[in-house]
């Protein structure tokens, strides 16, 4: 019997922080911890009310989707945009692509290596433990993944006495999420999620435009070329033998700004290739705006791969209606089939804790509309 039903409802991640968490947490507050549990539980009850069929811990112990290794990690530190501007060779067109981006340079902030890598405690592990004790559904966990952290935390002029080549680091990083993955398939995790939003920079920026709010440029090649085939390597030495949970890699185009016309805009197809060769089961991509293009380009993945389908736009106050919503999959099963659908927003709700882009109240009519929309699925 299946784990889940047709058409199963899911998160990308992240749930919007309640505001006495995103205090507490600018505070430092010494019961951070237990406001944090008391926040994941809420998170939980609004996907469980909403009627979602795998849930989340809502990322709610995390400053954003991958800045949190700081607090797990030696030899990483969280730096803002305004400390990394020290490190830049083009400080006025850096600062200038942040407006330009809607970023301020304070609000967003980087793990950036600056010695050797060793963990403190688990990852994600512990996060794991909470959300099985707390809820009788399926789970996803969430981690950030192996190129991500490669090219954004490898910064010259600090990390290279530590790393004198991004390459090196990658060896460390692949090593720690492999032995966190190991833990999540023994703890019995139902999907684990790798996050990889920074592929899409790769074919829709273009060199020039690659210096983003994530430092992503400071590290990167010239060639998208090789970058793709260096994260196509990462993954899969990441993943390599491990069997249990499904393995889901995410792709998006920014999810920091209400603002549409600033984030990334182009269609899959660039990266379907390199898709079908990553030893993954799942990609959770975003459909929701007419940034994503066709769904037509999914007829290239491998054949059984499954579709986290982006069928709700975190960062808008307009709850799209369950019709609107039924008639895209539709769209998409035709490329698919439907039992390769899995239904999620486009992003994660919670966005960066220092400037958050939702409420929890347009978040959970969202996922309201998405549970809907997979029932009217279910009996047609």
């Amino acid at each position: 019997m299946s784990r889940w039903p047709l058409y199963p409802v899911t998160v990308v991640g992240s749930w919007p922080r309640p505001s006495w968490l995103l205090e507490a947490m600018k505070k430092k507050r010494a019961d951070l911890p237990a406001l944090q549990d008391e926040a994941t539980l809420l998170a939980i009850k609004y996907q469980e009310d909403a009627g979602v069929d795998i849930v989340s811990d809502g990322e709610q112990r995390r400053d954003n989707f991958y800045s949190f290794i700081c607090d797990r990690l030696e030899g990483i530190r969280l730096m803002s945009m305004a400390e990394l501007l020290e490190y830049v060779e083009d400080k006025a067109g850096f600062e200038a692509l942040l407006n330009a981006l809607d970023v301020p340079a304070f609000a967003i902030k980087n793990p950036t290596v600056v010695g050797k890598l060793r963990p403190r405690e688990p990852l994600v592990a512990n996060d794991l433990k909470f959300l099985r004790a707390h809820t009788r559904k399926p789970v996803k966990v969430t981690l950030p993944g192996p190129y991500l952290l490669s090219r954004s935390t490898w910064v010259k002029g600090l990390s290279e006495d530590a790393y004198p080549t991004r390459e090196a680091l990658a060896d460390d990083i692949v090593a720690i999420l492999r032995s966190e993955l190991r833990g999540l398939a023994a703890a019995g995790a139902d999907i684990v999620q790798f996050d990889e939003p920074v592929l899409t920079e790769l074919v829709f920026a273009g060199k020039s435009a690659t210096r983003t709010f994530m430092c992503a440029a400071l590290a990167a090649s010239a060639s998208p070329e090789k970058e793709l085939d260096f994260a196509v390597d990462l993954i899969n030495r990441v993943v390599e033998g491990i069997e249990g949970p499904v393995l889901a890699v995410h792709v998006c185009r920014g999810n920091w700004s209400q603002k549409e016309d600033i984030l990334l805009e182009g269609p899959y197809d660039p990266l379907i290739s390199y898709f079908g060769r990553m030893k993954i089961h799942q990609f959770v991509l975003e459909y929701a705006t007419p940034r994503a293009g066709s769904p037509e380009a999914l007829r290239g993945l491998p054949p059984g791969a499954q579709v986290g389908f982006g069928a709700v736009n975190p960062r808008t106050s307009e709850v799209e209606a369950p019709e609107e919503i039924v008639a895209r999959v539709r769209r998409v099963a035709q490329v698919v089939g439907p039992e390769r659908i899995f239904l999620n927003p486009d992003c994660g709700f919670g966005t960066f804790a220092d400037r958050p882009v939702g409420t929890v109240d347009i978040a959970f009519r969202k996922l309201c509309a998405l549970s809907e929309a997979a029932e009217r699925l279910r009996r047609s």
